[in-house]
Parts: structure tokens; C-alpha cells; sequence
């Protein structure tokens, strides 16, 4: 049985690459603190307001609904064409995001409801959707 004459050293850590790292965030946060201070330096006085929030809200979607009998409703007040495009271009220069949600019934040509996206485009809206009811049928 062979016996050892010699002790095994124990296993060193290297702490070099710690180190190296440490000294980067010191560095980092000793220039990020700099920054900072001449910020503060800046003889500035930037006015004072309250916070209100929003100046204005954002209004939901303006709903038009074409009946099967052809008259054109703006939310709840019937328009002609004429009159949905000048309170949609009223609307939008209000807000320019303005969007706009078409309903009409499922016995109106195609072409009253086409009619009445052109004149909402016109108006200078762009976002416009359709509604639709989705059946019960699966194909």
C-alpha cells in the first residue's frame, strides 16, 4: 500500500475577475454621478404646473348606422350625407384620431354602405371599421 509523503495543496479561487468587475461599477456609477451633478448645476428655473392629467380625453368611436329604409344615423341623429361629412370633418380636426364604427342592417345594399365609408373618408378619417354579427353556423 503506497503512502503519501507529501500534503495536496487545497483548491485557490480566483478573485481576479470579481475584482475587475467591482472596479467597473465603481467607475460606472462615479461618472454616472457626475452626469447628474452638472445637471443640478444648470442655473434653470423651469415653470411649476399641476398635474391634471390628459387636456382632453379621447373620445370612443362615432357609430353610424344605415337603416333598411336608407336613412343614415350620426349616434342618435339622423343626417344626410352632406351633414355626416361636415360634423365628422368638424370632429376629426378636433381630434385627429378620430375613428369610426359603421353598423348597417343586413337588408342595405352593399352600395349605401359603401357610399357612406366614402363620405367618411372623405371627411378625412381614417380609421373606420364595419360591424358585423358573427352566426351560430360552422362550416
Amino acid at each position: 500500500m503506497p503512502l503519501k509523503t507529501h500534503n495536496e495543496e487545497a483548491p485557490a479561487l480566483n478573485l481576479t475577475p470579481m475584482i475587475d468587475i467591482l472596479f467597473l461599477l465603481i467607475i460606472f456609477f462615479m461618472v454616472g454621478s457626475k452626469f447628474t451633478e452638472m445637471e443640478r448645476s444648470v442655473d434653470l428655473d423651469v415653470p411649476q404646473v399641476s398635474d391634471m392629467g390628459a387636456l382632453t380625453a379621447a373620445p370612443e368611436k362615432k357609430v353610424i348606422n344605415i337603416f333598411r329604409d336608407g336613412r343614415v344615423m350620426l349616434g342618435t341623429q339622423e343626417v344626410n350625407l352632406e351633414d355626416l361629412k361636415a360634423h365628422l370633418a368638424a370632429s376629426q380636426a378636433e381630434y385627429r384620431d378620430l375613428g369610426v364604427l359603421v353598423r348597417g342592417d343586413s337588408d342595405v345594399p352593399f352600395q349605401q354602405v359603401a357610399t357612406v365609408l366614402t363620405t367618411v373618408r372623405q371627411a378625412g378619417i381614417a380609421e373606420m371599421a364595419i360591424s358585423v354579427r358573427l352566426s351560430n353556423e360552422r362550416r
